[in-house]
């Protein structure tokens, strides 16, 4: 086997796993993989998807949780 031919076997061989794995991209498991891609989905270690928060919507999330926060204890000192 000269040079050449190994390395035209190894281009084939790429060209190959390239088109499998565009079709694998863009089909993923069950339509997962671009459902998920615009919808602010994470893959962390071990596979698992985790959601990312918007800046607006972390903001509101901690605004109401220092509200909840404010709330109990005014509640804490009335009773003391």
């Amino acid at each position: 086997m000269t040079i050449d031919s190994i390395l035209a076997e190894i281009d084939a061989e790429i060209a190959r796993l390239t088109q499998a794995r565009t079709l694998l991209a863009t089909t993923g498991t069950g339509g997962s993989r671009s459902a998920a891609s615009g919808r602010g989905v994470k893959t962390v270690a071990g596979g698992r998807k985790r959601r990312v928060l918007s800046a607006d919507a972390r903001k509101r999330i901690a605004d109401a949780q220092r509200r909840r926060w404010a709330a109990q204890k005014s509640k804490s000192k009335k009773q003391a």
